[in-house]
C-alpha cells in the first residue's frame, strides 16, 4: 500500500532550513510585488503554501468553480469557501454585490481580506464566531486540507453547520466512499485541475444538481 505514512519522505533539517529561507524571499518578494499594485485578489497575490498543504487550483478551474458556486446560490445568495482559498479570490474579483463570501482558512495571510477572513482550524471544527450563523450560507466549497477521513470527517461538522442544504466539495478521488458517507455528496463529471500538478487525481463531489456534469 502506497498511503501508508512510512513512505513520505521526510525533509532533512538542512533541506528544511533552505525550504524556509526560500519562503522568506519569496515573501520579501510578494511584498515588493503587492506594493506594486498587483490585484490583491488574483491568486498569485498569496503564493501557495504547501507546508501547509496549500495547493491552488488553475485559473481556469477556479473559474469553473466559481462560476458553480454562483449559480448555485442563486441572487443574493451566500457562498463560504472552506480550506478553498483560489476559488474565494475567484469569487471576489467578480465584484459581484448581489453575493456575499466568506473564507474559512487556517493560512493567516488571508486576513487581509478583513471581516471576511475566519481563521479556521479543522481540528476545532465547530469553533467558529458568532457571526457564521448555523445553516446561513446557500452553498459550501469545501477543499479540505489532508487526504485524511480524520480530516474530512472534521470539516465535514463545519460545512454541515454552515449550509443551508448545498455542498461542493473537492478532494481526491480516494475518498469517494468517505464523502458519501459524510456528507452525502457524489462525484461529478468535471475534473479539477491544480496549478501544480498533484500526484493524486482530485475530483468534485456535489449533493444538488450541479452545472459540473
Amino acid at each position: 500500500k502506497m498511503d501508508d505514512d512510512d513512505d513520505i519522505p521526510q525533509l532533512s533539517s538542512q533541506a528544511l532550513a533552505a525550504l524556509q529561507e526560500f519562503y522568506l524571499e519569496q515573501e520579501q518578494r510578494e511584498g515588493t510585488k503587492t506594493s506594486q499594485g498587483s490585484s490583491q485578489y488574483s491568486v498569485g497575490s498569496i503564493e501557495e503554501n504547501w507546508q501547509l498543504s496549500q495547493f491552488w487550483y488553475s485559473e481556469e478551474t477556479a473559474s469553473c468553480l466559481a462560476n458553480e458556486a454562483i449559480a448555485a446560490a442563486g441572487k443574493d445568495g451566500k457562498i463560504a469557501c472552506i480550506s478553498a482559498p483560489s476559488v474565494y479570490q475567484k469569487l471576489k474579483e467578480r465584484e459581484d454585490p448581489s453575493v456575499s463570501v466568506c473564507i474559512l482558512e487556517y493560512d493567516r495571510r488571508f486576513s487581509v481580506y478583513g471581516e471576511e477572513f475566519v481563521f479556521y482550524d479543522y481540528n476545532n471544527p465547530l469553533s467558529l464566531p458568532e457571526s457564521l450563523l448555523p445553516h446561513s450560507f446557500d452553498i459550501v466549497v469545501a477543499d479540505p486540507p489532508y487526504l485524511s477521513e480524520e480530516c474530512l470527517e472534521k470539516t465535514a461538522e463545519t460545512i454541515k453547520y454552515l449550509t443551508k442544504g448545498k455542498i461542493l466539495l473537492c478532494t481526491g478521488a480516494v475518498m469517494e466512499e468517505q464523502a458519501a458517507k459524510h456528507l452525502g455528496v457524489k462525484m461529478c463529471k468535471f475534473i479539477p485541475r491544480h496549478s501544480r500538478n498533484l500526484a493524486n487525481e482530485f475530483r468534485c463531489y456535489v449533493n444538488y444538481v450541479s452545472g459540473l456534469d
